[in-house]
């Protein structure tokens, strides 16, 4: 999924990278990255999904 991001006429610089960086943040891309960083089994997924979960629920009470 190319992210293609095109100078609008009078915009700066600055306007552009924000509108390229709230594009990547909306797209998902830097989580997905850094979700495949390394390979997880899907036991090693699915143990880290329940540790995440049970320390939801021991935070939120």
């Amino acid at each position: 999924m190319p992210l293609e991001v095109s100078v609008r006429e009078g915009e700066t610089q600055d306007s552009l990278l924000r509108r390229f960086q709230r594009m990547v943040q909306m797209g998902g891309i830097l989580r997905e990255a850094k979700a495949h960083r390394y390979f997880l089994s899907k036991r090693d997924a699915a143990r880290l999904k329940a540790k995440k979960n049970a320390k939801r629920k021991r935070i939120g009470r």
